[in-house]
């Protein structure tokens, strides 16, 4: 089905990001998905091609206001090539919004020049051991000093995105009582992983994501600047559900590229493949399970692409994003495994593409909101619906 969203300059970009992913990380990807994380120095490369700069003002060393449209094309063009960049994704798609939303002027002459460049990775570490989704059930704590200069930070956080190689790390903690809403009484602060105190714990051996350095860390004493709050004290649930459909749009945007990667590879597999003296892709039912698969993406890409223009509006609401991220992270556990199928045995090998594709998107249910939390939102919202008479 013909995409509608994407114009010349966006195509234009899109050739010039496959070759830098030919030359750049195509080759090297083995050895960084086996240490479990990319060089600092391949964020630099990405700051030198302009793609760790969208949306930082250009005072800043950034390109300026960018369309969400080019995020896609990153993800879009990195499933078709059998890498994973969600590293890069979570440190300039996820992370950064935050501090071009709330980072004060002195906060963003420190901070957006060295994400501009490449030199910056960020994360977020909101999860803690216990709590899953729940995040007003936080239990790390900052503690004003009795000077008032700086708070003391102590807790645990696990399931963190780019811990071992953030020099930035967003931290939700709780700075006072929740009292009758217990949503209230965190806040955000930006960390400097050289901090003190601040610790990096074991890297989580998982399914798939394997590139993705996912860590436990925890918090010692550290002592935080009062000028590295970010926003207002108090105001983080706030603040995080403000940013939560951006980041669940990602989810949704990224369960579509890697849909549309999986079905290319079983396409291009069944074709070459032969099975009792002809391809694989002669036999009725491959053509009947690859037409399902490209008919379910195609729903859901176009739901992301309709979901994309509403969110370049400021009009993407909570609701709009857990649909989003329901359907499409379902819809690509469906296509990857119906794929993997038509690969037979040599599906379940990693040295075939969809093995890790299969093994990537299992999560993409789970993470930024399991998907029976996005249920509960949406079921939530018909609650505020008037009933329709029959």
């Amino acid at each position: 089905m013909k995409r509608t969203i994407f114009d010349d300059q966006h195509e234009a970009f899109r050739g010039m990001f496959r070759a830098f992913l030919r030359k750049e990380v195509v080759p090297e990807f083995p050895k960084w998905e086996e240490q479990g994380y990319a060089p600092r120095e391949f964020y630099r490369k990405l700051g030198d091609i302009g793609v760790t700069g969208f949306d930082i003002p250009e005072q800043y060393g950034g390109a300026g206001p960018t369309s969400y449209r080019y995020l896609m094309v990153i993800g879009e063009e990195a499933a078709l090539a059998g890498v994973s960049l969600g590293n890069y994704q979570a440190s300039s798609g996820i992370v950064l919004p935050y501090l071009l939303m709330l980072a004060n002027e002195e906060q963003r002459g420190r901070w957006l020049p060295l994400c501009a460049r490449g030199e910056a990775v960020l994360s977020v570490a909101m999860t803690e051991p216990g709590t899953g989704s729940d995040l007003a059930a936080i239990r790390t704590t900052a503690t004003l000093s009795p000077d008032g200069g700086h708070y003391v930070l102590n807790g645990a956080k696990t399931f963190i995105t780019n811990a071992s190689q953030a020099t930035h790390m967003i931290v939700v903690a709780r700075t006072g009582e929740p009292g009758d809403d217990r949503r209230g009484g965190l806040t955000l602060f930006v960390l400097d992983t050289t901090t003190p105190g601040f610790e990096v714990g074991r890297r989580l051996d998982k399914i798939g994501m394997k590139f993705s350095d996912t860590c436990e860390v925890s918090f010692t004493d550290v002592r935080i600047p009062v000028a590295d709050v970010l926003g207002d004290v108090g105001e983080a649930f706030r603040y995080l559900g403000k940013n939560l459909p951006r980041e669940r749009l990602a989810m949704a945007a990224g369960g579509c590229a890697t849909a549309a990667a999986a079905i290319a590879h079983a396409n291009a597999y069944t074709h070459d493949r032969p099975v009792f003296g002809k391809p694989v892709s002669s036999f009725q039912n491959t053509k009947f399970v690859l037409a399902e698969c490209v008919a379910d993406h195609a729903a859901a890409q176009a739901l992301v692409d309709h979901a994309v223009l509403l969110e370049e509006a400021g009009e993407l609401s909570a609701v709009d994003a857990a649909i989003c991220k329901l359907h499409c992270t379902e819809m690509a556990g469906r296509v990857s495994d119906k794929c993997l199928q038509l690969h037979g045995g040599y599906g379940y090998i990693l040295e075939y593409p969809i093995a890790r594709l299969y093994a990537d998107t299992r999560v993409s249910r789970i993470y930024g909101g399991t998907n029976e939390v996005m249920k509960t939102i949406i079921a939530k919202s018909l609650s505020h619906q008037k009933s329709s008479s029959l």
